[in-house]
């Protein structure tokens, strides 16, 4: 009786869990095919391709604390820039912004350039691109304007890529970095200690398996980091659309064909599990077989490890209910 209670439980549980998970990727979809919609309207009338603006709108999304718009579009521009130094006012008519040399525009045609307007948003970074051109070089220029940071021109012009790549902004899925069928362990060593090159904290989870195993990329992205380091021997570095840097380390080899520059999907096969590291390149044997997995995260100012465990363990539980 009390196993049936357990049972019952469970299928409870799971019919609740996917009762509220159903309404929320709805939602989200619907959320995307809107955004989708604004990008493509934008680019109709600006010649500057979707795919840069919703990489913009992205790359926002994940370092802006507050956004202007509570709607759909993440893309905020400081009131200074938007409506010029000393339009104290902050007057949304477009001719007095431009008395005031501000770059806020009216992109659907009320005559207003509101800053917390989605569609004068996306049409007032687009004219901004424009003034350096619509190529794919002026854009990247426009892009370190704007920001004058490299990494995040970098990561912007990754997730463009990666958007037009696949002609879509909905990209959910995720993969474990190993097969299923592969023997593999492990456990949340995030924050030990090591001691290799001084003193320093564990900055991911190691899998334990065999020399050989197959190792794939756990999310769309594109290939940021590729070759040797003393501590991660061969490693490759994968930077996806959510900002996050996945880290593969210690491995045997690479894929055939793997560069910089690629991008992958969630699946995609871009070396071997080794014990590659802890010294000058071909250094390997020094401990057991695994793959080290990290995670970091870039806030637009920094950048920061964070714990991946809890992912790996839900991208198991995943890809086991695959099978």
């Amino acid at each position: 009786m009390k196993n049936r209670l357990k049972v019952g439980t469970v299928v409870l549980l799971f019919i609740l869990t996917l009762c509220h998970s159903l309404p929320v990727q709805a939602e989200e979809e619907t959320g995307d095919k809107d955004k989708m919609g604004l990008y493509k309207k934008t680019e109709a009338v600006t010649q500057i391709p979707w795919y840069y603006l919703a990489a913009i709108d992205k790359y926002e999304s994940n370092t802006q604390k507050e956004t202007a718009s509570d709607k759909l579009i993440s893309i905020t521009i400081s009131n200074e820039l938007w409506y010029g130094a000393g339009n104290t006012g902050l007057h949304p008519a477009e001719e007095q912004i431009a008395v005031f040399n501000g770059f806020g525009r009216d992109g659907n045609g009320d005559g207003l350039a509101e800053h917390t307007n989605d569609e004068d948003i996306l049409f007032t970074m687009a004219s901004w691109i424009n003034r350096s051109g619509n190529n794919r070089e002026d854009i990247k220029i426009a892009i370190w304007k704007y920001y004058q940071r490299e990494l995040s021109v970098q990561t912007i012009m990754n997730i463009a890529k990666i958007y037009k790549k696949f002609g879509t902004i909905t990209l959910k899925d995720r993969d474990f970095p190993l097969p299923m069928n592969a023997n593999f362990s492990y456990r949340n060593t995030w924050g030990d200690a090591r001691g290799f090159g001084g003193r320093r904290i564990h900055e991911g989870t190691d899998i334990f398996a065999n020399y050989g195993v197959p190792v794939k990329a756990t999310t769309y992205g594109v290939v940021e980091m590729k070759g040797w380091n003393r501590y991660g021997g061969w490693r490759i570095g994968i930077r996806d659309p959510n900002s996050n840097y996945h880290y593969y380390a210690h491995l045997n080899g690479y894929q055939d064909g793997i560069k910089v520059g690629d991008v992958v999907e969630p699946g995609t096969v871009i070396g071997s599990v080794g014990a590659t590291g802890y010294g000058p390149p071909g250094t390997s044997g020094k401990f057991p077989p695994h793959l080290h997995y990290g995670m970091y995260k870039d806030n637009g100012y920094s950048e920061w490890s964070f714990d991946p465990y809890p992912y790996l363990k839900n991208w198991e539980r995943t890809a086991r209910n695959k099978k």
